[in-house]
């Protein structure tokens, strides 16, 4: 095989003190024996892979009385890691997700965002990467001049009824969900016919825009004008969209098809400058045009995370010494897209290469790319998640796609890899089908435990107020935890709470895993309450809380309060 590529529309293979409210408690110093016991009960418990819950702190704790706690755990665990990414493609492009057919009423279209939506939640998923720009069309209100999709009602420019994109965040963030907003920049039709567009389409509008390969239209890259409409198409959706992260995928220049050049000459002429490469030009172009939407992005609402999915591979090690131990088509060379030097350069906040790939793949194994991918993102603020096929579970050819371990056993991989903060899985209909139950497997030994965000510090560093508990007593067949929160410092997002039987000897530190972590909640208004159904009637507990912002900062402090359950 002499690349690794398979095809599809949504996306191409490819010392504080601890205290009560009110009193602080003396100071204390650990002497060295001590601090060599903690290390050594640290270590235990990272071995095991678990938190040490209850720290070693002295203190006389008093059933339900509130605890303002500062210190931190440091033990981390990679069975239940406490921020993770877990992402949910989602492409409307030929409605291969949503909506699963064109003409469905509004009614129906939101019906099923929100089963979607559902799904996520039900896996300890945190987010959700919605496809609103599939061939240059839009899925929110806009006056920067590209039509509705037609994937919504099956007619371009038909407006369906509804704002979708404004209905998925708010239905998305009711559920604690993030809300990316996937588009792909250069795509204009699934097939070549210009005039099949609708007539107020800018590239009906402006001919020379665009250009045919391969059975479908594209955007020029190269054309200064598309990639100044581009990013104003970008900063009118964050202006106006409270989306928590712009997502590219891995259409720049288009994927090669045998015996076509790229129709761009005239473009090379007039805009090559100094470049006496085509494809230096090219790279270039597609660099700026990456360098410059970050720049727009950020001027425009500076906590939206941006992010790209490209293909896997960026060089093999036979083009380029910095290259990967592969044999696949690379993008570097093939679809101009120096994914490399995004990251590098810092201008993506994250990255989600498509790894879409067994382990073991002599032309693109799946260990090799997450170790290379690991190295590239060393020493910069990007963060790294793993694109996951959940499509090919239980394809009949490579044998390995019939393993249903083969997706639980990438994330094992992944998570033993410090730099891999979280994972995407591609597509939402193939993760709901579940087949072979691989996404079940997956989840139940990766998935168990809810996961906060990844923090995001150049975004936004300034931490969100910290919640209180104000009470937490019987209810039926619960628990019934209700807390205060304020907007002092950064608006608090999310609400994390933890909740682990103990017997109260020591008051705790703030959890490092999400060993204990039992849910994470929108934050809504000002009082707020949970029922937890899972404490043990009788059994003395602990119940901490802490707030997330947006960009997964978290307070400072978190409270706790010691209860019998």
């Amino acid at each position: 095989m002499g690349f690794a590529h398979g095809s599809r529309c949504g996306h191409q293979p490819r010392g504080n003190q601890a205290s009560s409210a009110g009193t602080a408690w003396p100071a204390w110093e650990p002497t060295r024996r001590e601090v060599l016991a903690a290390a050594v009960l640290a270590g235990a418990a990272a071995s095991a892979g678990g938190a040490r819950a209850d720290a070693a702190v002295p203190a006389a704790v008093v059933r339900n009385r509130v605890y303002t706690v500062s210190r931190r755990n440091t033990v981390t665990s990679t069975t239940y890691p406490r921020a993770e990414f877990r992402g949910l493609w989602t492409a409307s492009v030929a409605n291969i997700d949503w909506p699963s057919r064109t003409g469905l009423s509004a009614a129906a279209q939101r019906a099923e965002l929100r089963s979607i939506l559902d799904l996520a939640r039900s896996r300890q998923l945190n987010a959700v990467l919605l496809q609103v720009r599939p061939t240059a069309d839009r899925m929110w209100r806009s006056t920067v001049g590209e039509p509705w999709s037609r994937y919504l009602t099956g007619t371009q420019g038909r407006d369906p009824g509804y704002d979708p994109l404004a209905y998925a965040v708010s239905e998305a963030h009711k559920r604690g969900l993030a809300l990316h907003a996937w588009i792909n920049p250069f795509r204009v039709a699934m097939d070549t016919n210009l005039n099949a567009l609708v007539s107020s389409h800018p590239a009906r509008k402006h001919p020379a825009w665009s250009f045919a390969y391969g059975g479908r239209r594209y955007y020029n890259p190269g054309l200064p004008a598309v990639r100044n409409f581009i990013r104003s198409v970008v900063v009118d959706l964050v202006r106006n969209y409270d989306v928590d992260g712009i997502h590219f995928d891995d259409y720049f220049y288009p994927y090669p098809v045998a015996g076509q050049a790229i129709p761009d000459a005239a473009a090379y002429a007039a805009h090559k400058g100094a470049f006496t490469s085509v494809a230096g030009w090219r790279r270039n172009n597609i660099d700026v045009f990456i360098r410059d939407t970050r720049a727009a992005l950020k001027a425009a609402k500076p906590r939206v995370a941006f992010g790209i999915s490209p293909f896997g591979i960026w060089r093999n090690s036979s083009s380029s010494s910095l290259g990967s131990a592969t044999s696949g088509l690379e993008s570097y060379s093939a679809l101009y897209a120096d994914s490399r030097k995004w990251v590098r350069e810092g201008w993506v906040d994250y990255i989600t290469p498509q790894l879409y790939w067994h382990q073991g793949y002599p032309v693109a194994d799946y260990n090799v790319l997450v170790d290379w991918w690991a190295r590239q993102v060393a020493g910069t603020a990007v963060k790294l998640y793993t694109g996951e096929a959940a499509y090919k579970a239980g394809d009949p050819s490579p044998a390995a796609w019939r393993d249903p371990h083969e997706l639980r056993d990438h994330l094992t991989k992944a998570r033993g890899v410090p730099a891999v903060r979280g994972h995407c899985f591609y597509n939402t209909t193939a993760f709901r089908a579940n087949r072979l139950n691989a996404i079940g497997i997956l989840a139940a030994r990766h998935y168990a435990r809810p996961a906060l965000p990844v923090p995001f510090p150049r975004l936004n560093a300034g931490r969100p107020a910290t919640p209180v508990i104000k009470s937490a007593v019987r209810e039926g067949a619960g628990v019934r935890l209700t807390w205060t929160s304020g907007t002092a410092g950064e608006d608090p997002t999310l609400i994390a709470i933890w909740r682990w039987e103990s017997t109260g000897s020591v008051v705790p530190h703030i959890q490092s895993t999400a060993t204990h972590l039992r849910a994470v909640l929108r934050r809504t208004s000002g009082t707020q309450s949970w029922l937890d159904t899972g404490a043990t009637p009788g059994r003395t507990c602990w119940y901490m809380i802490q707030s997330v912002s947006r960009t997964g900062i978290d307070s400072a402090n978190a409270t706790c309060i010691f209860i019998r359950a």
